[in-house]
């Protein structure tokens, strides 16, 4: 049996390593051997990361539009052409849903990440409207109710369990749905809904802390919840002009002694916190959000977490809000806690 040339190198270090002239050639006979190894393995890495940024990089451009550049292959420009008006496509499906009760509640995201997933790069079988619907329905079921007054209507109720998705997806197309498939979509959904391509790099090495004491939260409270009700006002950023949400934020945090926080906009307050994930978060953390106005920063709106899926934040007015719903899940970019 042969005997790998690793295996021979280390070997013969062992064997010279009784003097310096012998751990010199020991290490020149390791270098030689390992580099080309070690050069194969930076080549991998390098063409995983690239691949990562393309995928990344094609996802946005797919979901929120975006110039096309000429460099960028044709055929790369074809699929993302193709994907885009797939999603508009099934955008329309969506609104034809809104007309159902509980259709509002469909995540559309969720089922434009996994057509994505399917169908990037593919020949796309040629589809008419009542294609995405058939595709879309797979999402969801229709179930008859009854109001109180005796009428029946129809409710759209969008589908848990994403197993059963897949097994209605795996009908209607003819073909399995595989576990790269499950994952790459996944992917291509946090990316969408939070905007995850227009991240900074921030090297998720700042430590989150241990969030506020039971005390500080309520020393925030109590100066947050006496604003409720007072009207949104951009720029604003005092009760005598009227706040927006970053002024808001700003103000209380700084006005109850919790955290000296000078005015800065949502991205600034955002780029001055710890990301955690939703699990971690506790009240008095922050939470995020994306794309709820013109802006040319990712974080476009903040509000503090106060328990239960439940914000309070500078909306119009300033009150409280469940940041589960359809509009703040579209809109979701993440968690953060200032750095103490």
């Amino acid at each position: 049996m042969a005997v790998p040339a690793a295996v021979l190198a280390a070997k013969a270090a062992l064997l010279a390593g009784t003097d310096e002239r012998g751990r010199t050639a020991a290490a020149s006979i390791l270098a030689a051997v390992l580099l080309p190894f070690l050069l194969v393995v930076a080549v991998i890495l390098c063409l995983l990361s690239g691949t990562a940024t393309h995928n990344r990089s094609a996802v946005e451009l797919a979901f929120q539009g975006g110039f096309l550049s000429s460099r960028l292959p044709a055929d790369y420009r074809g699929y993302i052409r193709q994907m885009r008006g797939s999603v508009s496509d099934l955008d329309r499906v969506f609104e034809g849903m809104r007309e159902y009760p509980g259709g509002g509640d469909v995540d559309g995201y969720r089922i434009k990440a996994i057509f994505y997933a399917l169908f990037f790069g593919a020949d796309q079988p040629g589809m008419g409207k009542e294609d995405y619907r058939g595709f879309a329905d797979c999402f969801v079921s229709y179930e008859e109710r009854e109001d109180e007054e005796g009428n029946v209507y129809t409710e759209v109720v969008p589908l848990s369990s994403l197993d059963t998705i897949y097994s209605n997806l795996e009908i209607l197309l003819g073909r399995a749905v595989t576990e790269e498939n499950r994952i790459n979509a996944q992917r291509i959904y946090q990316i969408a809904i939070q905007g995850a391509g227009s991240q900074p790099d921030r090297g998720d090495s700042l430590p989150p802390g241990t969030g506020l004491g039971e005390g500080s939260f309520s020393d925030l409270m109590a100066e947050a919840t006496k604003y409720i009700g007072y009207p949104y006002l951009m720029g604003g950023s005092s009760p005598g002009t009227g706040f927006d949400c970053s002024g808001f934020i700003c103000w209380v945090y700084t006005k109850s002694g919790v955290y000296s926080l000078p005015r800065t906009t949502a991205q600034g307050i955002y780029n001055q916190c710890a990301t955690i994930s939703r699990e971690e978060a506790k009240p008095g953390d922050l939470i995020f959000f994306t794309r709820t106005y013109a802006t040319s920063n990712p974080v476009s709106h903040v509000g503090i977490y106060v328990g239960n899926g439940k914000m309070l934040h500078c909306g119009s007015p300033i009150g409280y809000a469940d940041f589960n719903s359809s509009y703040w899940k579209a809109h979701y970019y993440g968690m953060g806690r200032l750095l103490q």
